[in-house]
């Protein structure tokens, strides 16, 4: 190996959703199940936390619990 090169390990599946699941809330467009429109918010391994009327609302609401919101489209 050239000097200066790195060697990457790749991550366990595991280990990769885990990232920033202590730092990061994803927020994106959902439909709920009447049919209306909301922002959902999600932990960093995908699971549904909770839903919010508009991306405002659901920014705020992840900043109040220590996370900083991720926007996904």
């Amino acid at each position: 190996m050239e000097t200066g090169q790195t060697t990457y390990t790749p991550l366990a599946d595991e280990a990769f959703l885990g990232l920033g699941a202590e730092q990061i809330a994803y927020v994106r467009p959902i439909d709920l199940e009447d049919g209306k429109h909301a922002v959902g918010i999600f932990s960093a391994d995908g699971k549904p936390m909770a839903a919010a009327a508009s991306i405002e609302l659901a920014q705020a609401l992840v900043r109040q619990h220590d996370l900083e919101p991720a926007l996904v489209h």
